[in-house]
Protein backbone atom coordinates (compact mmCIF):
# COMPACT_ATOMS: atom_id res chain seq x y z
CA UNK A 1 0.00 0.00 0.00
CA UNK A 2 2.62 2.51 0.83
CA UNK A 3 4.42 1.79 -2.74
CA UNK A 4 1.17 2.79 -3.77
CA UNK A 5 1.25 5.71 -2.68
CA UNK A 6 4.34 7.02 -4.57
CA UNK A 7 3.45 5.43 -7.65
CA UNK A 8 -0.13 6.63 -8.24
CA UNK A 9 -0.08 10.01 -6.64
CA UNK A 10 -2.90 12.21 -5.20
CA UNK A 11 -5.48 10.34 -7.24
CA UNK A 12 -4.42 6.82 -6.46
CA UNK A 13 -4.46 7.56 -2.98
CA UNK A 14 -8.10 8.80 -3.66
CA UNK A 15 -8.94 5.93 -5.40
CA UNK A 16 -7.83 3.62 -2.78
CA UNK A 17 -9.46 5.67 0.00
CA UNK A 18 -12.89 4.99 -2.29
CA UNK A 19 -12.37 1.86 -2.89
CA UNK A 20 -11.43 1.10 1.21
CA UNK A 21 -15.10 3.17 1.94
CA UNK A 22 -16.87 0.88 -1.23
CA UNK A 23 -16.00 -2.20 0.94
CA UNK A 24 -17.65 -0.35 4.47
CA UNK A 25 -20.82 0.13 2.17
CA UNK A 26 -20.85 -3.67 0.67
CA UNK A 27 -21.98 -4.47 4.74
CA UNK A 28 -24.73 -1.77 4.85
CA UNK A 29 -25.78 -2.99 1.50
CA UNK A 30 -26.56 -6.36 2.94
CA UNK A 31 -28.44 -4.86 5.62
CA UNK A 32 -30.62 -3.31 4.01
CA UNK A 33 -31.62 -6.56 1.34
CA UNK A 34 -33.83 -7.41 4.47
CA UNK A 35 -35.46 -4.35 4.28
CA UNK A 36 -38.75 -3.67 2.08
CA UNK A 37 -38.76 -0.08 1.70
CA UNK A 38 -35.00 0.27 1.43
CA UNK A 39 -32.83 -0.94 -1.33
CA UNK A 40 -29.14 -1.20 -1.11
CA UNK A 41 -28.50 1.41 -3.93
CA UNK A 42 -30.91 3.84 -1.68
CA UNK A 43 -28.72 2.68 1.16
CA UNK A 44 -25.34 3.81 -0.49
CA UNK A 45 -26.78 6.54 -1.75
CA UNK A 46 -27.50 7.61 1.79
CA UNK A 47 -24.04 6.85 3.11
CA UNK A 48 -22.64 9.16 0.08
CA UNK A 49 -25.11 12.23 0.96
CA UNK A 50 -25.01 11.89 5.14
CA UNK A 51 -21.15 12.31 4.47
CA UNK A 52 -21.34 15.28 1.77
CA UNK A 53 -23.77 16.48 5.43
CA UNK A 54 -20.95 15.80 7.40
CA UNK A 55 -23.71 14.18 9.46
CA UNK A 56 -21.26 12.21 11.86
CA UNK A 57 -19.16 15.00 12.24
CA UNK A 58 -21.97 16.64 14.93
CA UNK A 59 -23.69 13.45 16.31
CA UNK A 60 -20.62 11.80 17.04
CA UNK A 61 -18.93 12.62 20.45
CA UNK A 62 -15.19 12.38 20.71
CA UNK A 63 -14.73 8.57 21.59
CA UNK A 64 -17.92 7.88 21.09
CA UNK A 65 -20.14 5.70 19.00
CA UNK A 66 -21.01 6.82 15.10
CA UNK A 67 -24.36 9.12 15.11
CA UNK A 68 -25.15 8.17 18.81
CA UNK A 69 -25.02 12.09 19.34
CA UNK A 70 -23.80 13.94 22.60
CA UNK A 71 -21.93 16.16 21.43
CA UNK A 72 -22.09 19.60 23.13
CA UNK A 73 -22.63 22.69 20.67
CA UNK A 74 -22.25 25.83 22.46
CA UNK A 75 -23.90 29.19 21.69
CA UNK A 76 -24.83 32.35 22.89
CA UNK A 77 -27.89 31.11 23.43
CA UNK A 78 -27.20 27.62 25.50
CA UNK A 79 -25.79 24.13 25.14
CA UNK A 80 -26.83 22.44 22.50
CA UNK A 81 -26.90 18.18 22.56
CA UNK A 82 -26.79 16.08 19.61
CA UNK A 83 -29.61 13.31 19.30
CA UNK A 84 -29.10 9.88 18.63
CA UNK A 85 -29.25 9.11 15.15
CA UNK A 86 -29.39 5.63 16.08
CA UNK A 87 -32.32 3.01 14.83
CA UNK A 88 -32.46 2.83 18.80
CA UNK A 89 -36.41 2.29 19.23
CA UNK A 90 -36.19 4.18 22.58
CA UNK A 91 -33.18 6.62 22.79
CA UNK A 92 -32.94 7.06 18.76
CA UNK A 93 -34.71 7.22 15.66
CA UNK A 94 -36.09 3.67 15.94
CA UNK A 95 -39.46 4.58 16.18
CA UNK A 96 -39.45 7.16 13.22
CA UNK A 97 -40.52 7.34 9.52
CA UNK A 98 -39.46 8.71 6.66
CA UNK A 99 -42.00 11.58 7.31
CA UNK A 100 -40.66 12.02 11.02
CA UNK A 101 -37.32 12.11 9.07
CA UNK A 102 -38.25 14.87 6.50
CA UNK A 103 -40.42 16.66 8.79
CA UNK A 104 -37.30 17.62 11.08
CA UNK A 105 -34.80 18.37 7.68
CA UNK A 106 -36.91 20.28 5.79
CA UNK A 107 -39.30 21.59 8.04
CA UNK A 108 -37.49 22.18 11.16
CA UNK A 109 -39.65 19.92 13.28
CA UNK A 110 -39.07 17.35 15.86
CA UNK A 111 -41.70 14.07 15.34
CA UNK A 112 -43.92 15.31 18.26
CA UNK A 113 -44.02 18.54 16.00
CA UNK A 114 -42.10 20.72 18.30
CA UNK A 115 -39.75 23.52 17.45
CA UNK A 116 -36.52 22.84 16.24
CA UNK A 117 -33.81 25.02 17.48
CA UNK A 118 -31.47 26.17 14.31
CA UNK A 119 -28.41 25.23 15.63
CA UNK A 120 -29.66 22.13 13.73
CA UNK A 121 -29.14 23.43 10.54
CA UNK A 122 -32.14 22.60 9.07
CA UNK A 123 -32.48 26.41 7.70
CA UNK A 124 -30.08 25.28 5.01
CA UNK A 125 -31.36 21.40 4.82
CA UNK A 126 -34.42 22.50 4.10
CA UNK A 127 -33.28 22.89 0.39
CA UNK A 128 -32.30 19.16 0.06
CA UNK A 129 -34.94 17.20 -1.92
CA UNK A 130 -37.07 14.60 -0.41
CA UNK A 131 -35.65 11.57 -2.27
CA UNK A 132 -32.37 12.65 -0.82
CA UNK A 133 -34.10 12.27 2.62
CA UNK A 134 -35.40 9.62 2.52
CA UNK A 135 -31.93 7.73 1.14
CA UNK A 136 -30.11 9.49 4.10
CA UNK A 137 -33.15 8.07 6.23
CA UNK A 138 -32.39 4.58 4.91
CA UNK A 139 -29.13 4.80 5.26
CA UNK A 140 -29.22 5.67 9.20
CA UNK A 141 -31.52 3.22 9.95
CA UNK A 142 -28.70 0.16 8.89
CA UNK A 143 -26.60 1.31 11.46
CA UNK A 144 -26.15 -0.61 14.66
CA UNK A 145 -28.26 0.80 17.05
CA UNK A 146 -27.14 2.44 20.11
CA UNK A 147 -28.41 2.75 23.44
CA UNK A 148 -27.62 6.06 24.83
CA UNK A 149 -29.82 8.56 25.85
CA UNK A 150 -28.13 12.10 25.82
CA UNK A 151 -28.38 14.64 28.89
CA UNK A 152 -30.87 17.88 27.56
CA UNK A 153 -29.72 21.23 26.31
CA UNK A 154 -29.22 24.19 28.36
CA UNK A 155 -30.67 26.68 26.88
CA UNK A 156 -30.97 30.24 28.57
CA UNK A 157 -33.93 32.17 29.20
CA UNK A 158 -36.25 33.59 27.81
CA UNK A 159 -34.40 31.64 24.16
CA UNK A 160 -35.92 28.26 26.00
CA UNK A 161 -39.47 29.85 24.91
CA UNK A 162 -41.21 27.76 21.89
CA UNK A 163 -43.29 30.76 21.48
CA UNK A 164 -40.15 32.89 20.92
CA UNK A 165 -38.81 30.28 18.33
CA UNK A 166 -42.02 30.23 16.66
CA UNK A 167 -41.54 34.23 16.05
CA UNK A 168 -38.09 33.75 14.91
CA UNK A 169 -39.00 31.17 12.29
CA UNK A 170 -41.57 33.37 11.29
CA UNK A 171 -38.78 36.28 10.72
CA UNK A 172 -35.27 34.15 9.77
CA UNK A 173 -36.90 30.99 8.05
CA UNK A 174 -37.82 30.36 4.63
CA UNK A 175 -38.96 26.61 4.22
CA UNK A 176 -38.32 25.13 0.34
CA UNK A 177 -36.85 22.50 -1.56
CA UNK A 178 -33.82 23.84 -3.80
CA UNK A 179 -35.21 25.34 -7.20
CA UNK A 180 -32.15 24.76 -10.38
CA UNK A 181 -31.75 28.15 -12.06
CA UNK A 182 -32.13 27.33 -15.37
CA UNK A 183 -30.16 30.16 -17.00
CA UNK A 184 -26.93 28.02 -15.23
CA UNK A 185 -25.50 24.99 -16.18
CA UNK A 186 -26.47 21.85 -14.43
CA UNK A 187 -22.97 21.73 -12.75
CA UNK A 188 -23.68 25.01 -11.35
CA UNK A 189 -26.69 23.94 -10.49
CA UNK A 190 -25.02 20.79 -8.40
CA UNK A 191 -22.48 22.98 -6.93
CA UNK A 192 -25.07 25.34 -5.71
CA UNK A 193 -27.29 22.86 -4.44
CA UNK A 194 -24.53 20.94 -2.52
CA UNK A 195 -22.94 24.26 -1.07
CA UNK A 196 -26.41 26.01 -0.22
CA UNK A 197 -28.24 22.57 1.13
CA UNK A 198 -26.41 19.70 2.44
CA UNK A 199 -23.01 21.40 2.51
CA UNK A 200 -24.88 23.98 4.49
CA UNK A 201 -21.35 26.12 3.75
CA UNK A 202 -23.64 29.12 5.16
CA UNK A 203 -23.63 27.49 8.32
CA UNK A 204 -20.68 29.21 9.20
CA UNK A 205 -19.00 31.07 6.40
CA UNK A 206 -21.60 33.64 7.36
CA UNK A 207 -22.44 36.58 9.70
CA UNK A 208 -24.90 36.60 12.56
CA UNK A 209 -27.15 39.01 14.10
CA UNK A 210 -27.88 39.31 17.59
CA UNK A 211 -30.61 36.57 17.24
CA UNK A 212 -28.36 33.64 15.63
CA UNK A 213 -29.91 34.59 12.42
CA UNK A 214 -28.10 34.91 9.05
CA UNK A 215 -29.10 37.54 6.55
CA UNK A 216 -28.51 35.81 3.40
CA UNK A 217 -27.06 32.94 1.57
CA UNK A 218 -24.01 35.19 0.21
CA UNK A 219 -21.22 33.38 2.55
CA UNK A 220 -19.89 36.72 3.51
CA UNK A 221 -17.62 35.04 6.12
CA UNK A 222 -18.20 34.98 10.38
CA UNK A 223 -17.38 33.76 13.54
CA UNK A 224 -18.34 30.38 14.22
CA UNK A 225 -20.11 30.31 17.12
CA UNK A 226 -18.70 29.10 20.32
CA UNK A 227 -15.54 27.81 18.47
CA UNK A 228 -13.53 31.27 18.67
CA UNK A 229 -12.68 30.76 15.12
CA UNK A 230 -13.85 33.09 11.94
CA UNK A 231 -15.00 31.03 8.93
CA UNK A 232 -13.83 33.59 5.70
CA UNK A 233 -15.94 35.20 3.62
CA UNK A 234 -16.06 32.99 0.16
CA UNK A 235 -17.30 35.95 -2.26
CA UNK A 236 -14.41 38.70 -1.03
CA UNK A 237 -11.20 38.09 -2.43
CA UNK A 238 -9.42 39.51 0.46
CA UNK A 239 -10.52 36.60 2.15
CA UNK A 240 -10.96 33.56 1.03
CA UNK A 241 -13.43 34.37 -2.19
CA UNK A 242 -11.93 31.99 -5.39
CA UNK A 243 -13.03 34.23 -7.98
CA UNK A 244 -9.91 34.80 -9.77
CA UNK A 245 -8.69 31.15 -8.77
CA UNK A 246 -8.08 27.96 -11.68
CA UNK A 247 -10.79 25.26 -11.10
CA UNK A 248 -7.99 22.69 -10.38
CA UNK A 249 -6.60 24.98 -7.55
CA UNK A 250 -9.83 25.46 -5.76
CA UNK A 251 -10.63 21.14 -6.24
CA UNK A 252 -7.32 20.76 -4.65
CA UNK A 253 -7.86 22.64 -1.49
CA UNK A 254 -11.64 21.02 -1.54
CA UNK A 255 -10.23 17.53 -1.96
CA UNK A 256 -7.17 17.56 -0.33
CA UNK A 257 -6.98 20.59 2.05
CA UNK A 258 -4.05 22.33 0.53
CA UNK A 259 -2.55 23.48 -2.82
CA UNK A 260 0.52 25.49 -3.86
CA UNK A 261 -0.81 28.83 -2.40
CA UNK A 262 -3.54 27.76 0.55
CA UNK A 263 -4.21 24.96 3.46
CA UNK A 264 -6.75 24.53 5.58
CA UNK A 265 -7.06 24.16 9.19
CA UNK A 266 -9.06 24.36 12.67
CA UNK A 267 -12.78 23.36 11.75
CA UNK A 268 -12.49 23.37 7.70
CA UNK A 269 -9.52 21.00 8.33
CA UNK A 270 -12.44 18.57 9.84
CA UNK A 271 -14.48 19.35 7.11
CA UNK A 272 -11.93 18.40 4.86
CA UNK A 273 -11.06 15.00 6.13
CA UNK A 274 -14.66 13.81 7.27
CA UNK A 275 -16.48 14.39 4.42
CA UNK A 276 -15.23 16.57 1.17
CA UNK A 277 -12.17 14.02 0.39
CA UNK A 278 -15.07 11.53 0.04
CA UNK A 279 -16.98 13.52 -2.09
CA UNK A 280 -17.00 12.34 -5.92
CA UNK A 281 -14.76 14.25 -8.29
CA UNK A 282 -17.81 15.27 -10.80
CA UNK A 283 -19.10 17.11 -6.91
CA UNK A 284 -16.14 18.28 -5.85
CA UNK A 285 -15.90 19.81 -9.23
CA UNK A 286 -19.40 21.17 -9.42
CA UNK A 287 -18.64 22.71 -6.18
CA UNK A 288 -15.62 24.51 -7.66
CA UNK A 289 -17.77 26.36 -10.66
CA UNK A 290 -20.19 27.20 -8.02
CA UNK A 291 -17.55 28.85 -5.61
CA UNK A 292 -15.41 30.39 -8.66
CA UNK A 293 -18.35 32.11 -9.96
CA UNK A 294 -19.65 33.65 -6.26
CA UNK A 295 -16.00 34.90 -5.94
CA UNK A 296 -15.35 38.97 -6.37
CA UNK A 297 -12.59 39.78 -8.83
CA UNK A 298 -9.93 42.32 -7.92
CA UNK A 299 -10.47 45.79 -9.04
CA UNK A 300 -7.23 46.43 -11.03
CA UNK A 301 -8.42 50.12 -11.20
CA UNK A 302 -7.86 50.73 -7.37
CA UNK A 303 -4.42 50.98 -6.42
CA UNK A 304 -2.90 49.00 -3.59
CA UNK A 305 -2.94 50.46 -0.26
CA UNK A 306 -0.05 52.25 1.03
CA UNK A 307 1.42 51.30 4.59
CA UNK A 308 0.77 54.52 6.72
CA UNK A 309 3.57 56.47 8.11
CA UNK A 310 4.32 53.94 10.84
CA UNK A 311 4.87 56.09 14.94
CA UNK A 312 7.81 55.42 16.07
CA UNK A 313 6.16 52.96 18.78
CA UNK A 314 4.64 50.52 16.68
CA UNK A 315 7.35 50.22 14.91
CA UNK A 316 9.45 49.05 18.37
CA UNK A 317 6.01 47.13 19.06
CA UNK A 318 7.02 45.16 15.58
CA UNK A 319 10.25 44.71 15.96
CA UNK A 320 9.81 43.12 18.92
CA UNK A 321 7.14 40.54 17.11
CA UNK A 322 10.53 40.11 14.51
CA UNK A 323 12.65 38.74 17.03
CA UNK A 324 9.73 36.24 18.39
CA UNK A 325 9.07 35.41 14.72
CA UNK A 326 13.02 34.61 13.90
CA UNK A 327 13.54 32.37 17.21
CA UNK A 328 10.23 30.13 16.22
CA UNK A 329 9.17 30.42 13.01
CA UNK A 330 11.80 31.71 10.08
CA UNK A 331 13.14 28.34 9.87
CA UNK A 332 10.14 27.08 8.66
CA UNK A 333 8.12 29.70 6.90
CA UNK A 334 11.25 31.43 5.42
CA UNK A 335 12.99 34.59 5.98
CA UNK A 336 10.48 36.58 3.76
CA UNK A 337 7.80 34.83 4.87
CA UNK A 338 8.24 33.10 1.62
CA UNK A 339 6.68 29.50 3.01
CA UNK A 340 7.43 26.32 1.34
CA UNK A 341 4.99 25.33 -1.29
CA UNK A 342 2.69 22.40 0.27
CA UNK A 343 4.53 22.09 3.29
CA UNK A 344 4.36 25.66 5.11
CA UNK A 345 2.30 28.21 4.02
CA UNK A 346 3.39 31.35 2.93
CA UNK A 347 2.96 33.88 5.04
CA UNK A 348 3.98 36.91 3.17
CA UNK A 349 0.44 37.96 0.90
CA UNK A 350 -1.02 35.27 2.78
CA UNK A 351 -5.15 36.11 3.11
CA UNK A 352 -5.67 34.10 5.87
CA UNK A 353 -2.93 36.47 8.06
CA UNK A 354 -4.10 39.91 6.59
CA UNK A 355 -8.05 39.55 6.81
CA UNK A 356 -9.68 42.01 9.07
CA UNK A 357 -9.96 38.70 12.09
CA UNK A 358 -6.31 38.20 13.63
CA UNK A 359 -8.79 34.98 15.08
CA UNK A 360 -7.85 32.17 12.82
CA UNK A 361 -3.81 33.40 12.86
CA UNK A 362 -3.93 33.76 16.80
CA UNK A 363 -5.49 30.29 17.47
CA UNK A 364 -2.95 28.61 14.66
CA UNK A 365 -0.31 30.50 17.03
CA UNK A 366 -1.95 28.64 20.21
CA UNK A 367 -2.80 25.95 19.17
CA UNK A 368 -0.86 24.93 15.93
CA UNK A 369 -2.06 24.38 12.35
CA UNK A 370 -2.58 20.92 11.27
CA UNK A 371 -3.76 20.20 7.42
CA UNK A 372 -6.25 17.36 7.19
CA UNK A 373 -5.12 14.18 6.76
CA UNK A 374 -6.59 12.79 3.26
CA UNK A 375 -6.08 10.38 0.49
CA UNK A 376 -4.59 13.55 -1.86
CA UNK A 377 -2.57 14.66 1.09
CA UNK A 378 -1.67 11.29 3.51
CA UNK A 379 1.33 13.11 5.25
CA UNK A 380 0.44 16.47 5.73
CA UNK A 381 3.29 18.96 8.13
CA UNK A 382 2.22 20.29 10.70
CA UNK A 383 2.95 23.39 13.08
CA UNK A 384 3.56 22.24 17.09
CA UNK A 385 1.35 24.96 19.02
CA UNK A 386 3.31 28.00 20.97
CA UNK A 387 1.01 28.25 23.89
CA UNK A 388 3.31 26.63 26.14
CA UNK A 389 6.22 28.72 25.27
CA UNK A 390 5.35 32.08 24.64
CA UNK A 391 3.59 34.31 26.49
CA UNK A 392 0.52 36.06 24.95
CA UNK A 393 2.53 39.23 25.02
CA UNK A 394 5.42 37.84 22.56
CA UNK A 395 2.21 36.28 20.65
CA UNK A 396 0.46 39.59 19.92
CA UNK A 397 3.80 40.86 18.55
CA UNK A 398 4.41 38.20 16.52
CA UNK A 399 1.64 37.87 14.94
CA UNK A 400 0.97 41.99 14.34
CA UNK A 401 4.34 41.20 12.91
CA UNK A 402 3.61 38.79 10.43
CA UNK A 403 0.38 40.55 9.29
CA UNK A 404 2.83 43.84 8.62
CA UNK A 405 5.70 42.81 7.14
CA UNK A 406 6.49 41.70 3.20
CA UNK A 407 4.33 43.95 2.26
CA UNK A 408 1.19 42.87 4.34
CA UNK A 409 -1.02 45.36 5.78
CA UNK A 410 -3.25 44.12 8.89
CA UNK A 411 -3.96 45.72 12.30
CA UNK A 412 -2.31 45.30 15.19
CA UNK A 413 -2.81 42.11 17.89
CA UNK A 414 -2.82 43.22 21.64
CA UNK A 415 -2.24 40.47 24.29
CA UNK A 416 -6.25 41.04 25.31
CA UNK A 417 -7.25 39.51 21.50
CA UNK A 418 -4.72 36.55 22.35
CA UNK A 419 -6.60 35.98 25.54
CA UNK A 420 -10.01 36.54 24.22
CA UNK A 421 -9.18 34.03 21.15
CA UNK A 422 -8.83 30.93 23.59
CA UNK A 423 -12.04 29.01 24.19
CA UNK A 424 -13.11 25.45 22.58
CA UNK A 425 -10.91 23.65 19.96
CA UNK A 426 -12.88 21.85 17.45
Amino acid sequence: MKRSFKVWGAQGNRLINRVAAGVLSMGLVAAAQAMPDASGQQVQQGEYLARAGNCMGCHTTRGGKPYAGGRTLNTPFGQFITPNLTPDNGTGIGNWSGDDFWQALHHGKSRDGRNLYPAFPYTEYTKVTRQDADAIFAYLRTLPAVVQTNPPHTIYSPYDNQWLLSLWRTWYFKEGVYQPDKSKSEEWNRGNYLVQGLGHCNACHTSRNVWGASGDDKLNGGEIMGTHWYAPSLISPAEAGVGEWPINDIVALLSTGINDHAVTSGPMATIVRQSLQFLSDGDIHSMAVYLQSLGEKKDPSKALRKPPKMPERVRQYLEQGEAVYQKHCQDCHGKSGEGVPRIYPPLAGNRSVTMISPLNTIRSVLYGGYPPATAGNPRPYGMPPFQHLIHDNEIARVVSYIRNAWGNLGSLVKPEDVDKSRGSEF
